[in-house]
């Protein structure tokens, strides 16, 4: 069972990747954003949010990022610094780009703005996830649920959870549109592609030290 979660191994590879791949992913989503075109689920839900208290965008990413990890506690899932990073880094990236990015923007510019936007998050993840320091909060949630019932399918959790957010999101006023198909059809197929030469090889633990990790998902690192 390779280290994942602490930083004996390659540390200046790693934290760079990670951070590299968090603030990327801040800026893809800002991209979504201006592109009003259409958020994934996650988003949709957060923008939803952000409309209905008035707070900003990555305040309400943070906050909601903050939730869901207390919701580990149950599950007895250990965060690592790239699920503790995740939760404020990307909330503050995004909240940065969209106040340097005008919005308002032709249809064509605002299509590229949703492509960008939609293979840098695919990048992104895979950055954020191949250097192998801890799951985001949403994607914990997901694994470690999974992980204490053996018996269900973290493709059918992780659906019913997307689905659920994305409802709640649209009720209250979150953007849905073709680029919320286009990142339910494009993010897995994109991550596949970046993580392979993104993901750092760690050594093998002892057998006597060897504990169970949440397992890597290719979907939103959030």
């Amino acid at each position: 069972m390779a280290e994942i979660g602490n930083l004996r191994h390659r540390p200046v590879r790693r934290l760079t990747q990670l951070y590299a791949g968090l603030v990327l992913y801040g800026v893809s989503m800002a991209l979504m954003i201006r592109s009003e075109l259409g958020l994934d689920p996650w988003d949709v839900f957060h923008q939803g949010l952000s409309r209905l208290t008035g707070l900003s965008f990555g305040t309400v990413t943070i906050a909601v990022g903050a939730l869901v990890l207390l919701l580990w506690i149950p599950l007895r899932q250990r965060p690592g610094l790239g699920t503790v990073s995740n939760v404020l880094v990307i909330g503050l990236v995004v909240d940065a780009t969209l106040a340097l990015l005008p919005g308002g923007a032709p249809l064509p510019a605002r299509a590229a703005l949703l492509v960008t936007g939609v293979v840098a998050n695919g990048a992104a993840t895979a950055l954020y996830l191949g250097a192998r320091l801890g799951p985001g909060p949403r994607d914990g949630l997901m694994t470690g649920y999974v992980a204490r019932r053996p018996g269900r399918s973290i493709r059918l959790v992780r659906t019913v959870i997307e689905v659920t957010v994305l409802a709640l999101g649209w009720l209250l006023g979150g953007t849905v549109g073709v680029g919320t198909v286009a990142y339910a059809l494009a993010i897995g197929p994109l991550v596949q592609l970046f993580l392979p030469p993104c993901t750092v090889d760690l050594p093998a633990r002892p057998v006597a030290d060897r504990v169970t990790p949440a397992a890597v998902d290719s979907g939103r690192p959030g």
